[in-house]
């Protein structure tokens, strides 16, 4: 496993972070603490960090435009102004299943938005990933247990997702102008061994780059599956990267400390907590999501 430089973007620990994305506009990084519904902004020039309440379980967004993000929660997608945090309902989801709530998402190239939801006890087959595209949602792939990895290849040709709890990580064809399926996936890798495959996200040369929980590393592997490399993240739970800096080198981090009793809490000090790895990678810009 190999050490990049590291550093602390935060030092407030997680319950469950997840969702990191970079607005590369303005130096922002966002990412959540799902269980505690929180909200975090970094700018990363000046590291300031601020943390936003809202109310709900949240787990992902997409930049709408320089006034707007749309918040991925338990129970639907919300239009947040940025200004002043307000959000305003967008599309239920799930709100008639009280015992799901959302996962993994991210942006295809096309502005189509593939969103996870799972069982909050992680139960079996209870989640789906879905996508909202021409501002209508609809289902992608159900019976997913924990969705993760979501992710696209460069061109948008090609999707990816994992359900964690089956320790797979799929391959699919995509419309690159809709980002919506051709055929049906196919499995791309079998994890083995520690850890469990988390989110995901793709670089400019097609390499995915995988957070691999409970082994506190990334994972990076070859659009065919090959694990290439692998960087050392200094939590356990590491639970998802993200492309950021001026020039998308640098790699963000989110861990958590879900599960851990007080001794394991210990044993990793860092639990929580959310890194920059000096990765220099050839890192990609997020696209913003389009609601119509």
């Amino acid at each position: 496993m190999e050490q990049v430089p590291t550093s602390i973007l935060s030092l407030e620990p997680c319950h469950l972070g997840e969702g990191p994305t970079y607005d590369v506009t303005t130096d922002t990084a966002w990412w959540f603490d799902i269980r505690e519904g929180r909200l975090f902004e970094a700018h990363l020039g000046s590291s300031s960090v601020r943390v936003h309440a809202l109310g709900r379980m949240a787990s992902a967004l997409g930049r709408i435009d320089a006034e707007r993000q749309l918040i991925v929660a338990e129970d639907g997608l919300y239009i947040r102004q940025l200004a002043d945090g307000a959000m305003t309902l967008f599309r239920p989801l799930e709100v008639d299943n009280p015992a799901t709530r959302s996962n993994d998402s991210r942006v295809h190239q096309s502005g189509t938005f593939w969103i996870g939801t799972m069982g909050r006890k992680a139960e079996p087959g209870a989640g789906a990933i879905y996508a909202l595209h021409g501002g209508k949602i609809s289902t992608l792939f159900p019976g997913i247990s924990i969705p993760n990895s979501i992710c696209f290849s460069p061109d948008g040709a090609t999707g990816y997702f994992a359900d964690t709890a089956r320790a797979v990580l799929y391959a699919v064809p995509l419309n690159p102008a809709t980002g919506l399926p051709r055929t049906e996936p196919e499995v791309l890798l079998r994890h083995t061994g520690i850890g469990g495959l988390d989110g995901s996200v793709v670089d400019a040369d097609g390499q995915i780059w995988n957070a691999c929980w409970g082994a506190g590393r990334i994972d990076i592997y070859s659009p065919q599956g090959e694990r290439l490399r692998s960087l050392r993240v200094p939590a356990r739970q590491a639970s998802c990267p993200a492309f950021v800096g001026p020039d998308l080198s640098r790699l963000l981090v989110t861990s958590a400390w879900q599960d851990m009793d007080a001794t394991a809490r210990a044993a990793d000090p860092e639990a929580g907590r959310t890194f920059l790895l000096e990765a220099s990678a050839r890192g990609r810009a997020e696209p913003d999501v389009k609601l119509a």
